[in-house]
């Protein structure tokens, strides 16, 4: 079954490309079906870049998902078209009384803030809660990730000495978890991010079971099922450029940034980087999307209501 979105949004075109099944809104919904309504908190920068990645995720599975791409309310964003935000995306605050069988919260390229200072987390705290009567199941990615655990569980963002900055290897710690199925005992992961969630504190945490972890860097995927969420620390989304694009701003920029470690063949930036974690990618978020599929509701208004 194909992700089904609008025909205009530029992602469309770009996943139709490659070979992923997209529809629109007519042929949807000539479909006797339920899609699975999953939505993105798109919280960083380059909106359509983001959204492309993770629709590219959600929609290789065989189920039908409807994707609604959501906002801040109280922010307005400086790097997107004004009239991509109004056709495309809808503010928090008009859909808070609709329920989802899943939510996607992204990072957002203020992790060395505190969080109190950063100037939406009164709504985006607001938004958290939300998730808990409305949404059957929530993946915060990167900074959204550890944003979340830290308002469900107290545990906090460190910031390092040195941007964490590459493909790391990571091992599985919970083979048996329905989201790491099919997933190798060891795995490379990019990772980009000043700020890390330490293993110890999320260990302290009895409701929260470490499912992927790096010796480098530490946690990278935590189970919450009091919370119906995963937290994801790293970027399984990030096309086979994104390091790259990352790496040659901060080099025009003149920032001081190490070249990331394990993604360019010989660790050398004039060669073209291989990546070697798409089929990881598209495991995680499809098994996720299956375990959604697997205990959401079918009727929407049950979800939260714990009558299924």
């Amino acid at each position: 079954m194909p992700i089904k979105m609008p025909s205009t949004l530029p992602a469309y075109d770009v996943l139709q490309n490659e070979g992923v099944m997209v529809m629109g809104e007519g042929r949807a919904e000539r479909q006797d079906i339920r899609p699975l309504r999953i939505a993105l908190l798109n919280l960083m920068p380059k909106k359509i870049q983001t959204e492309t990645q993770f629709a590219r995720l959600i929609g290789a599975t065989p189920l039908q998902i409807d994707l609604h791409l959501i906002r801040i309310s109280s922010h307005e964003t400086r790097n997107t078209a004004a009239e991509h935000m109004a056709e495309f995306y809808r503010p928090w605050e008009d859909v808070r009384d609709e329920k989802y069988d899943g939510l996607i919260i992204t990072g957002a390229p203020i992790e060395q803030l505190p969080y109190e200072e950063v100037t939406y987390w009164d709504e985006l705290t607001q938004i958290f809660d939300w998730t808990q009567t409305n949404i059957h199941s929530t993946f915060g990615v990167c900074w959204g990730g550890m944003a979340m655990v830290n308002h469900f569980h107290g545990v906090q963002k460190h910031i390092l000495p040195a941007k964490a900055f590459g493909c790391f290897r990571h091992r599985n710690l919970a083979p048996a978890s329905p989201f790491l199925r099919g997933f190798s005992d060891d795995l490379l992961m990019p990772v980009s991010r000043w700020t890390e969630v330490r293993m110890d504190e999320v260990e302290a945490q009895p409701d929260l079971i470490p499912l992927i972890a790096s010796d480098e860097t530490g946690p990278a995927l935590v189970e919450d099922p009091a919370h119906r969420a995963l937290y994801m620390f790293n970027h399984f989304e990030y096309d086979s450029f994104t390091l790259k694009e990352e790496y040659d701003r901060d080099v025009a920029a003149g920032k001081a940034i190490n070249v990331p470690v394990n993604y360019y063949p010989d660790d050398d930036p004039e060669n073209i980087p291989t990546n070697r974690w798409r089929s990881h990618a598209h495991l995680l978020y499809g098994n996720w999307i299956n375990d959604i599929y697997q205990s959401t509701p079918f009727d929407l208004e049950a979800i939260g209501s714990g009558h299924w």
